[in-house]
Formats: C-alpha cells, sequence, structure tokens
C-alpha cells in the first residue's frame, strides 16, 4: 500500500467512516505535521473513543469494590476490551507504518556529489577503471553501499562489478560454509553436576545484506551465541543425558542457533558436541561403581553356574547308583584322562577293606 492511499484512508477515518480492516473501530488517527518528511506517522487516540474509557475514567466506583456480580463482571468485560484494543492497535501500526522510509530520495547533495564523481571518472578515464571495476570469486557476494545506503539491487556476484570510486564502497561475503570450535563451557547440570563441554558449529552466510546490514559482526556474534546456547541446553539435562543423548542435544542446539541466527542472514548447518569431560574424583567414583557392579554380575553368574552343576551332579549320582557296573566305568574313564594328560603319575586308588587282611589287630581289640 503506497504513502498516498495510506493518506487517504486516514482522512476517510477522520471524517467518521468505520473500517475495520484498516484500524480497529472506535479510535480516531490523526496524522501528524510535518511527520511525512521521515515517513512517520503519528497515531493519537482519543480517550473519548476508546471501548471502556468511559467506564475506567469516569468517577464511579472503581473495580474490586463490592457493587454487586454485574458490576464486577462489566468491569472484567471492560479489562478484556482495553486489551484487544492494545493489540489490535499495536498490530496495525506494524502492518502500516514503515519507519526509516525517505520517499524524498538522498536529496539534492547527494546528486551532486554523485555527477561529480562520475564527471570525475570520466575525466581519468581509462585510469579511473583501476579503482572502478572490481572482482569477487564464486564463492563470495559484495554489499555495496553509496553515500552511506544500501544499492538497490542486492549484493553483486559473483564475477566483474562496478562502483564510484569517491562515493561508494563494499564489503566482500564469503559464502562458504564456516567452522569453529566453541570453547570449552562448564556447566552444571540439572543433577548438581559440573561438567566441562565443547562443541563444533558448522554455519554459512544466505543473505549476505542482511548479514552486513543487519548485525555489525555475524561471525563474533554466532560464536556468542553458540556458548550461550550450549550452556543454556546442557544446563537442562542431567549427567546420564548428557553423556548418551548427544545427537538430541546437537539437533536442539542446531535449531535454537538456526532460529536465532535468521535474522542475521546466517544459516546454522550443523552442531556436533564434541567432549565430555568430567571431574576427576567423578571419574573414581563412576570407575569404582562400574567395577562394582561387573564383580556383582560376576558372583551372580558364578552361583548360577554352581547351581546347574549341582543339579547335574545329583542327577548323574542317581544313574550310577542304578548301576553298579557304572561306576567301574567311571573309575576307568577318569584313569584314563589322567594318563593322557600326566602320563608320568598315574594314580590308583586302593580298597580299604582290602588292607584289613594285612593290618594286624591290637591287644585292646582281642579283649
Amino acid at each position: 500500500m503506497s504513502t498516498k492511499e495510506e493518506m487517504a484512508e486516514i482522512d476517510q477515518m477522520e471524517a467518521g467512516s468505520n473500517q475495520p480492516s484498516v484500524a480497529p473501530v472506535g479510535y480516531n488517527i490523526n496524522r501528524a505535521k510535518g511527520a511525512s518528511t521521515m515517513g512517520v506517522q503519528t497515531v493519537e487516540v482519543s480517550s473519548a473513543s476508546r471501548p471502556g474509557a468511559g467506564s475506567l475514567m469516569s468517577p464511579a466506583p472503581a473495580l474490586g469494590v463490592a457493587t454487586g456480580t454485574n458490576d464486577v463482571e462489566k468491569g472484567a468485560t471492560v479489562q478484556k476490551s482495553g486489551d484487544q484494543w492494545g493489540k489490535n492497535m499495536q498490530r496495525w501500526r506494524n502492518d502500516n507504518i514503515d519507519i526509516g522510509k525517505d520517499p524524498g530520495g538522498p536529496g539534492i547533495c547527494a546528486f551532486i556529489l554523485t555527477l561529480f564523481s562520475f564527471l570525475l571518472i570520466l575525466a581519468t578515464f581509462p585510469l579511473s577503471l583501476c579503482f572502478s571495476v572490481k572482482v569477487v570469486q564464486e564463492y563470495e557476494r559484495a554489499v555495496i553501499f553509496r553515500l552511506g545506503r544500501l544499492l538497490k539491487g542486492g549484493a553483486r556476484g559473483p564475477g566483474i562489478f562496478f562502483i564510484v570510486p569517491c562515493i561508494d564502497t563494499y564489503r566482500k561475503i564469503d559464502l562458504r560454509t564456516v567452522s569453529f570450535d566453541v570453547p570449552p563451557q562448564e556447566i552444571l547440570s540439572r543433577d548438581s553436576v559440573t561438567v566441562a563441554v565443547d562443541a563444533v558449529v558448522y554455519y554459512r552466510v544466505h543473505n549476505p545484506t542482511i548479514a552486513v546490514s543487519n548485525v555489525e559482526n555475524f561471525s563474533h556474534s554466532t560464536r556468542l551465541l553458540a556458548a550461550t546456547t550450549l550452556r543454556n541446553v546442557l544446563g537442562t539435562k542431567n549427567l546420564a543425558e548428557v553423556l548418551s543423548e548427544r545427537e538430541t542435544i546437537s539437533h536442539t542446539m542446531q535449531s535454537s542457533l538456526d532460529e536465532a541466527t535468521d535474522p542475521w542472514g546466517v544459516k546454522v548447518e550443523r552442531v556436533e558436541i564434541k567432549d565430555v569431560r568430567l571431574p576427576v574424583q567423578l571419574q573414581r567414583a563412576m570407575a569404582a561403581e562400574a567395577e562394582a557392579a561387573r564383580e556383582a554380575r560376576a558372583k551372580v553368574i558364578a552361583a548360577e553356574g554352581e547351581q546347574k552343576a549341582s543339579h547335574a551332579l545329583r542327577e548323574a549320582a542317581e544313574i550310577i547308583s542304578e548301576s553298579p557296573g557304572a561306576l567301574q566305568l567311571r573309575y576307568l574313564q577318569t584313569l584314563n584322562t589322567i594318563s593322557a594328560e600326566k602320563n608320568s603319575t598315574i594314580i590308583f586308588p586302593l580298597p580299604i577293606d582290602i588292607l584289613k587282611h594285612f593290618i594286624k589287630p591290637d591287644k585292646k581289640d582281642k579283649k
């Protein structure tokens, strides 16, 4: 919508026409004298036309006094109407007021300087080509300012472009992906454990014009924001989550950084958690805990093995007791195993009953 159309609609509203699509109903919008020179329009709201203003500003009893249920409900309705009025007014201002727009152009002084610069280029031709012709690489773009104003047409490049040496300044922006290390951050996790975490961030500039005009140093700002975001995200996690959910944390950081740097013309492509360093005492405690857990599991496994072995031996004893020959076979099998492993030593078990005939009886036993 042009400036003339905005002024015509405001004039109609001053005459008394109510158009909800342009501004909130019931409000007088006046244009201040001299405000159009900078493209800024002043909005004045009369208290008489504001919905519910008479109820709030009249000498009637204030809300909160016990004047009956109907008065309380009426006051709440007036308060909601006032809040809605403020929201509608702010929305109308954002949609219809363009701050910083200069319809008058750069002015006669800028026109004279520009003309003088072009004449100087023509007078010193072809020597002036050394100062007027510039080249940017395929991965670069040039943002040009003429007399401090951003030149129309956006960034220039890649290839050759021309500038006016006296009145033009330009800045090259690299569009390639840049990576940097986030310095180690001492972070207190949600379960009160201090850890040092560092990360790697990959970003690139997707809009050179915004990267130059909206932020002083987009690279330094992105680095500071990455360090702050790392602390904020990890501060909401437990130590176990920090150690096991690195991919989720990286994705959360990337989304947060990308959303925050979009007004700067920067696109954060990837974030990776590089290292998580724990205090030495905490490492020893965790190692002792893991060792104790392994020993406990080993004891449980050994006990389960002994239990299974005892059940198997009991079943074997029951089977051998049913057949006397099985015990002799088992005896011979054991001898075979011993002779195969250590053939220099053979042990023969000798029954005690055989030796009773060779033992002399004691005198006490005779009596």
